[in-house]
């Protein structure tokens, strides 16, 4: 069965069981240089339209990963425009599920919903040890901007506008 990539309630079941996997996995795997891991989680309330959404990626009816979508405050363009900014969470792909283009389904689902609730731009943080991650990133189109939040665990923001 393909990939099947759904919006669910963020306070789903198993988005509480891929959430505590995704900050078991990079409270062990953060690294030591950078302090302790800020292990926090988003409210739910924050992934429903028309503010956000969350959706699960199911292999054979198995979640094997997970992103969440959020407004934000708008932002400001280079050229002075306001930027209406959405704001990617808790993107998460388990062991079992990575290498196969879960990630970028997710990502796919996520930036398409950016859209249609009408961002002009998808913003997200990310630690720079998180390798695979950045690097998908950039290959999608995001590009490294200034700080926009005070996550203690980001050392790396990233914006893509929506076309």
């Amino acid at each position: 069965m393909p990939l099947d990539v759904r919006t669910v309630p963020a306070d789903a079941p198993e988005v509480d069981a891929l959430l505590d996997a995704y900050l078991d996995e990079r409270e062990r795997t953060f690294p030591r240089a950078q302090g302790t891991y800020a292990r926090k989680r988003t409210p739910a309330a924050e992934f429903t339209v028309p503010d956000g959404v969350f959706v699960v990626a199911y292999d054979d009816a198995v979640p094997v990963g997970c992103g969440g979508l959020r407004r934000i405050a708008d932002g400001r363009t280079e050229d002075g425009g306001v930027d209406v900014r959405f704001e990617v969470k808790h993107v998460y792909v388990t062991p079992e599920g990575r290498g196969r283009g879960v990630a970028t389904a997710v990502m796919d689902e996520l930036e398409a919903a950016a859209g249609a609730l009408g961002a002009t731009a998808v913003v997200l943080d990310t630690n720079d040890s998180l390798v695979a991650a950045g690097s998908m990133y950039r290959s999608r189109g995001y590009a490294r901007v200034a700080p926009f939040n005070e996550n203690p665990n980001a050392t790396a923001w990233y914006r893509k506008p929506v076309r």
